[in-house]
């Protein structure tokens, strides 16, 4: 089958809305990640075991099966229960979720590279938990977070083409319809190819953005 360019163009609004929502459910993802992650951090370093055990025990759960397997216990499983959730809010749950079990250990590893020393020194001169958190801890921290949470928010845009299984119209799914609908595959699945590089060099862009910016905090 020939490249048909006037083709390739009629499908370029269908598959540039289909990447606007790619985008929109890895931002959603990516901050609930960010933001389930540092929960999961700082439970990890409560003094009751049970909730270290239970912490530990879900990071490895959701660490240890897959996306397409968690996707589809939220969208097919969970309306057994009475819990009904739209498939683009289930999807970017879905993300969401498993991406902030590896965040979880990014945070870990981030506070742990500062030295225990300063805890101690912060703790001599008297400042406040808050005021240690704040002022010495995660200033150091956060620069060497920020890379690592860089790299799974890009995996997290290409992981989103999962959200298809579950009938989210993302970039994926619209470019199947057409293929379904018209018999040609070759035209939207290059442009889907073409429009995910694309919005990982922008993704990775704002990565390196974003390092420098945390960089002056040190």
């Amino acid at each position: 089958m020939s490249w048909d360019w006037q083709f390739t163009w009629s499908l370029m609004p269908t598959l540039l809305q289909g990447a606007w929502l790619t985008v929109l459910a890895t931002l959603a993802g990516t901050a609930i990640a960010l933001a389930l992650g540092a929960v999961f951090a700082v439970a990890g370093y409560s003094r009751h075991r049970a909730l270290r055990g239970a912490i530990s025990f879900t990071i490895q759960f959701l660490r240890g099966t897959p996306l397409l397997v968690q996707l589809y216990v939220i969208f097919f499983v969970l309306p057994d229960i009475g819990i009904v959730l739209p498939a683009f809010l289930a999807g970017v749950i879905g993300l969401g979720v498993h991406y902030s079990a590896y965040l979880a250990e990014v945070y870990r590893a981030g506070i742990d590279s500062v030295d225990k020393g300063q805890w101690d020194a912060s703790t001599a001169i008297n400042l406040s938990r808050r005021q240690v958190w704040l002022h010495i801890i995660l200033p150091q921290a956060i620069p060497k977070m920020v890379p690592p949470m860089g790299n799974y928010s890009i995996g997290m845009l290409k992981e989103s083409a999962l959200l298809s299984t579950i009938s989210v119209l993302e970039l994926v799914a619209r470019a199947q319809a057409i293929g379904n609908e018209t018999y040609r595959f070759t035209e939207p699945l290059t442009l889907v190819g073409l429009l995910f590089l694309t919005l990982t060099l922008l993704f990775t862009l704002l990565l390196r953005v974003t390092e420098r910016r945390a960089a002056t905090l040190r």
